[in-house]
């Protein structure tokens, strides 16, 4: 059995991370993209010992954005966005748009990752098309399609000012499809379909910057994400400031019982020292 001053200690310690994971979850509570921290304790018999912090993978409430093309998933599923170097980083934090070059990013530098459609809105793997019915029966089970992905490029023709040199304007579907537009709107051309991808363990990812989350062995290969896209929109933090406000106040008491604690033990070992030396 443990010393209960050890106990204690271990315990104050504890309590002191989850005030903090609490304190951070209330400050992020209107951040786009923040997920919230949750504290999972193993044990309180021999004092408590906190666990990896776990990521709450629920639904945010949605925001209007700066920009249509600001992306918003409502439902399950990440955002692919690739670095400079190739790697893929996924992200609920749709803050996207369009730089100079008509190159869709992500405000880090990241570049969002499409498939090519053809004219009836078909993924081209290679040369060949790949029915939307086929993708949408393999998103629904959790499946994987082994398809290369594209970065996603608006270029402005300088002797037009046309988008790919042919539409006048573009818009952004519920599906991801981003479509062309030309001749007033009577001509609407599929061009790019953003890619979302899940995973069958999304607590496993490994976040290595605030919103950023890199595949693990833990979290499996990514699966295609089966969320609906809407445009113009952000997806707020999840955090629960009334629930994270509650646990707070649980953990403000626990800290005083703690403090308590350990002020006792301090007071019975000196009181314990002054009997031994006045022995």
């Amino acid at each position: 059995m443990n010393d209960a001053f050890i106990t204690a200690l271990n315990t104050q310690y504890a309590t002191v991370n989850w005030i903090d994971v609490l304190s951070e979850n209330m400050t992020n509570t209107y951040t786009p993209g923040y997920r919230e921290k949750q504290v999972n304790f193993k044990t309180f018999l021999n004092g408590a010992i906190v666990d990896d912090f776990e990521k709450n993978n629920g639904q945010g409430k949605s925001t209007p954005g700066t920009s249509k093309n600001n992306l918003f998933i409502e439902g399950k599923g990440y955002f692919l966005t690739k670095t400079a170097e190739g790697k893929s980083v996924y992200t609920r934090l749709g803050d996207f748009d369009f730089d100079k070059e008509g190159v869709y990013r992500a405000k880090n530098g990241n570049t969002v990752q499409g498939y090519i459609l053809n004219d009836k809105g078909e993924i081209m793997q290679g040369t060949r098309a790949l029915s939307a019915d086929l993708y949408q029966e393999t998103a629904m089970k959790g499946g994987a399609l082994d398809i290369p992905t594209t970065t996603i490029k608006m270029w402005i023709d300088p002797n037009n000012g046309k988008f790919l040199g042919k539409y006048d304007e573009y818009e952004i579907k519920n599906d991801g499809t981003i479509v062309g537009k030309a001749e007033s709107g009577k001509k609407v051309v599929p061009l790019y379909k953003i890619t979302t991808r899940n995973f069958h363990n999304c607590s496993g990812l490994y976040e290595y910057k605030d919103g950023l989350f890199l595949e693990t062995e833990e979290s499996g290969k990514p699966v295609l994400g089966v969320g609906e896209i809407r445009s113009g929109l952000l997806e707020l933090s999840n955090a629960d400031l009334k629930a994270n406000i509650s646990y707070y106040q649980m953990a403000k008491q626990q800290m005083e019982v703690v403090n308590k604690i350990i002020s006792s033990n301090k007071d019975l070992l000196q009181q314990a020292l002054q009997l031994v030396g006045g022995s």
